[in-house]
């Protein structure tokens, strides 16, 4: 039986391994579970799935223990738990499900401890792919990708080898404002929250929203399967059918098909390069009909050249991308700017920044931090 650790337990990604863990009986252990704030919904799974140990901000530790009582269950703060829970020897999988640039840290710490990282987290290899990588080399942990895209990236090159292709073709659903014409300036935070296909947070409904999101996973798949921005391909697909696909050298495309349901990658990563019997609704080509395809609309959501050319330059022009970005989707959450101020907010601030060519660790923290400092 492996061990895992949930880090984000309480979020829809979170939510959706659980349910994972409940369809594989008897398969896994979960040893960690964390959260930031959500300390009754954690209280609710520890109760639920008897961790030895829950993660929850120092802030709500005492409202955790006493709803837990005396449960056997070990309470930690997020600063000693989320190192324990990604280096601890007895854990085999770390799922990370936390949402932004405070889930980079507990990848680093997974990745120098050798663990299987089933990763969700966009900003690990946005704001620290090269660093990561060369981690994973040095430690021999392993990125599973939780994210749809990039796991129908995997199974499509299951037995092929990286050297065969040609191309990777993203799909993306194109967000709320897919067929929008008009201008986005006046856009509501209700209308940008409504994704069209999945359920998901509100950070990555807005990253949806503007598109910055499959910027994040273009770079993401820079780093996952070692190609250039070049050979990477966005294209709309309004069905979220398609989750991505491979092109090969001599012509071949495989792609990989499948209601959208965040349990399918999950249980992928969970098991791979195993397959394990999940009972959800099966996809009906008779009554689908028709998938759809376009290019995307870059003058009207422009953060997808803006992500593109951030992986061009390389160094820390990524970390300032997440690190604007994900501050001024708050702000536009919290109803501080307009919706097409995200995007532009972060060109401004590329624009200004003075790039570090090859930055350590420390020195992607350091900036990322200066950003947060100077912009929250």
């Amino acid at each position: 039986m492996k061990k895992l650790s949930i880090l984000g337990s309480t979020g829809s990604i979170g939510d959706s391994t659980l349910k994972v863990i409940d369809n594989l009986k008897g398969q896994f252990k979960i040893k960690y579970l964390s959260a930031n704030n959500n300390f009754k919904k954690l209280a609710d799974q520890a109760l639920r799935y008897n961790p030895e140990y829950v993660i929850i901000d120092k802030e709500f530790y005492q409202d955790l223990k006493d709803i837990l009582g005396t449960s056997k269950i070990k309470i930690l703060t997020i600063e000693e738990g989320l190192d324990q829970a990604t280096s601890d020897k007895n854990v085999d999988i770390v799922v990370n499900a936390i949402v932004g640039s405070f889930g980079l840290r507990p990848t680093i710490n997974a990745a120098k401890n050798g663990k299987i990282i089933a990763l969700a987290n966009k900003e690990s290899l946005v704001m620290a792919g090269e660093n990561v990588k060369s981690l994973m080399k040095e430690f021999g942990s392993k990125i599973i990708p939780i994210d749809s895209e990039h796991s129908a990236i995997l199974q499509s090159l299951n037995g092929e080898e990286y050297s065969a292709i040609n191309k990777i073709i993203l799909t993306a659903s194109g967000g709320p404002f897919r067929d929008r014409k008009d201008s986005l300036e006046d856009v509501s935070i209700e209308d940008a929250l409504a994704h069209p296909n999945w359920s998901m947070g509100d950070k990555i409904s807005i990253d949806s929203a503007t598109m910055m999101n499959k910027g994040f996973e273009l770079i993401e798949a820079v780093h996952l399967f070692d190609l250039g921005p070049e050979r990477i391909e966005i294209i709309i697909h309004p069905e979220s059918i398609i989750h991505s696909m491979v092109e090969f050298i001599d012509g071949s495309v495989i792609a990989q098909l499948g209601l959208p349901d965040m349990m399918v990658p999950i249980q992928y990563a969970l098991t791979y390069p195993e397959r394990k019997k999940l009972d959800l609704p099966k996809l009906d080509l008779h009554k689908l009909g028709t998938l759809n395809f376009f290019d995307p609309n870059t003058k009207m959501f422009p953060a997808i050249n803006v992500a593109i050319e951030a992986i061009k330059e390389g160094g820390t022009v990524p970390v300032v991308l997440n690190a604007v970005n994900e501050i001024m989707v708050y702000k536009f959450l919290k109803g501080k700017i307009k919706f097409t101020d995200i995007v532009k907010n972060v060109e401004e601030e590329i624009s200004k920044h003075k790039k570090i060519k090859d930055p350590t660790i420390d020195q992607i923290f350091e900036v990322n931090d200066e950003i947060w400092k100077r912009l929250h």
